[in-house]
């Protein structure tokens, strides 16, 4: 499968360095092996492998390669220094691609070397609107049990995808997270992924997991932190027009591979929460505007799953629902008060109620639809 972000990615070459972040084994790799092809004269480079971190320390590579591609390069001591001065020193017609499995978001935080150099895409796992878009279509179970990575994703049968989920697993907390960070409490992060896996969509309480694992709520915070910046799970935030206030405000956290979600409405909510991500962020990454991701709480308790806003201005409430066609009460609430418009999604829906601000749709079909791209710009 071509993924969506190819031609948006060889556009931007043109221009400056790329640099593409996401999920272990969520397809950069193909990615970058397919913008190759569109280059006479590509280079791959593979941090993890001695001898390409032998050409990289001697830039020994011919004057005329046209494309330098840098996978897992964030794992080099001063990487940001060493691309910095591959870039500024290049041979006219040269550019840089770079991948990796780390948000490169951590990396900018004790200043920027690179910055105005480079353009960032972030790579998901496969969602029903990019699927839908590549003209293939799959069941809503089939997202549900295989997720969105390409393996279990294409996998012949669920038993070789839940095959592949047990070792991706334990590769991350083996492999990913170690090489990340030194952690000394293994078990207590192992056990962390296990309680999360059950409180997907609710509001997350650092307390009462820190509790639960017996290490402070700083440390649970702290490896949350991790967990996020290695693309396994992510966080949103109640909707506050003071962001610093938003963020004192519990958070409810979802997880990259959906399959993991434990309970089959927080699946759904997964599944939903990563799709509204995945297209925040590509269009984000392509547009320059600023998009988030939230969800709507009062002090009373009344919450809606999600909200959609664009610049800071609320555009879409979201609810996600199983079987229920009636409309939420606490749609109907926010709509009343603040007049945002709302759709409930419902995986089990004969009847669509498409018209006026508050619409019940069929939850798979307005993921997958062209109508959902159209909803979530608001342009």
């Amino acid at each position: 499968m071509e993924r969506e972000q190819k031609s948006l990615v060889l556009s931007d070459l043109t221009k400056k360095m790329v640099f593409i972040s996401g999920p272990r084994q969520a397809g950069k790799t193909w990615l970058a092996r397919q913008i190759m092809q569109s280059y006479s004269r590509a280079l791959y480079l593979n941090q993890d492998n001695e001898q390409d971190r032998e050409v990289m320390a001697h830039q020994a590579w011919a004057s005329n390669t046209d494309l330098l591609v840098f996978d897992e390069i964030h794992k080099m001591p001063n990487w940001k220094s060493y691309l910095k001065g591959i870039w500024d020193t290049r041979p006219p017609g040269q550019t840089v691609l770079v991948t990796g499995s780390a948000r490169l978001e951590t990396f900018r935080q004790s200043g920027d070397s690179l910055a105005g150099r480079y353009f960032h895409h972030r790579l998901f796992p496969f969602t029903p609107a990019e699927v839908a878009a590549l003209g293939t279509e799959y069941t809503l179970e089939h997202h549900l049990s295989r997720g969105g990575f390409p393996e279990p994703f294409l996998a012949e049968n669920d038993t070789e995808a839940n095959r592949w989920r047990r070792q991706y697993l334990d590769g991350l907390i083996r492999e990913d997270i170690l090489s990340y960070e030194n952690i000394t409490q293994l078990k207590a992060m192992n056990l962390l992924v296990e309680l999360l896996r059950q409180r997907v969509a609710a509001p997350l309480s650092y307390q009462s997991l820190s509790e639960d694992i017996g290490v402070s709520p700083n440390t649970v915070k702290h490896y949350i932190e991790i967990l996020e910046a290695l693309y396994i799970v992510f966080r949103i935030y109640p909707f506050h027009h003071s962001i610093a206030r938003s963020l004192k405000q519990q958070p409810k956290l979802y997880f990259f591979d959906t399959p993991l979600v434990e309970g089959e409405g927080q699946r759904l909510e997964n599944l939903a929460a990563l799709s509204l991500y995945r297209q925040i962020c590509l269009l984000e990454d392509s547009d320059g505007q600023r998009r988030t991701l939230c969800y709507l709480r009062t002090k009373e308790g009344r919450e809606v799953d999600f909200l959609l806003v664009k610049e800071g201005t609320p555009e879409l409430m979201l609810e996600v629902k199983s079987s229920d066609r009636t409309l939420d009460d606490n749609l109907v609430y926010f709509h009343e008060r603040y007049r945002f418009p709302g759709v409930q999604l419902v995986a089990d829906l004969r009847l669509e109620s498409a018209a006026g601000p508050l619409q019940v749709r069929r939850l798979l079909d307005f993921l997958r639809h062209e109508a959902f791209r159209i909803h979530l710009r608001m342009d």
